[in-house]
């Protein structure tokens, strides 16, 4: 499947052509101040300044509700939590955060080449070197995280249809612990994929 989180769509927009170090800062200072000051109001901005970027950034409408579909999952069984352990205006708060922010690295993603974030935080990590930091694993760390997005995303979409196909859509557990030992296991294979390459040694 397709989706929007890690691919890049050329384009002429301001957004495009933004270096993709602003672009890295600008959503680093929106997802602190989201955090620093959380509510109900905050998420709902930034959902709001969110959707313009995302018409800014002329994404196509096919690619946005298909990614918001695999979604759907995963933010209604977190939203039924919040909901019954703290209420609706904290519910609003977590989940418009966390899709708003989920969609604020979308617009960087479309709007911006793996390639060119990558070479970014590579010459940006470069003077901590000396202190013991190794720019192309954090920035080979930024790539699978990037890339695990969408991957979480199918494997949600997934378990949803097989616990439909067993009648068992309504049931939190068997939606819940299939994904979580799904996602795990990838993660795995992913660092055992990595470690017998010799990366992180």
């Amino acid at each position: 499947m397709s989706h929007l989180i890690g691919a890049y769509q050329p384009g002429t927009t301001f957004l495009h052509r933004m270096p993709a170090g602003a672009k890295l800062v600008a959503m680093a200072v929106i997802s602190l101040a989201t955090v620093v000051y959380r509510s109900p109001a905050t998420s709902v901005a930034l959902l709001g300044v969110v959707v313009a970027l995302l018409a800014v950034a002329r994404v196509r409408l096919a690619l946005l509700v298909r990614t918001l579909r695999g979604l759907l999952v995963v933010m209604v069984l977190i939203t039924t939590f919040q909901v019954w352990q703290q209420g609706w205006q904290h519910a609003v708060t977590v989940v418009g955060a966390l899709v708003g922010l989920i969609l604020l690295a979308t617009v960087l993603t479309v709007t911006t080449a793996v390639d060119e974030m990558l070479d970014t935080i590579t010459r940006a990590l470069g003077p901590f070197r000396r202190f013991g930091v190794d720019p192309d694993l954090v920035a080979l760390a930024f790539s699978l995280m990037i890339r695990g997005i969408p991957t979480t995303i199918d494997l949600a979409s997934e378990t949803r249809q097989a616990a439909m196909a067993r009648g068992l859509e309504r049931n939190p557990r068997a939606l819940v612990t299939p994904m979580v030992l799904r996602t795990v296991a990838h993660a795995r294979a992913t660092g055992e994929a990595l470690h017998a390459r010799g990366v992180g040694d």
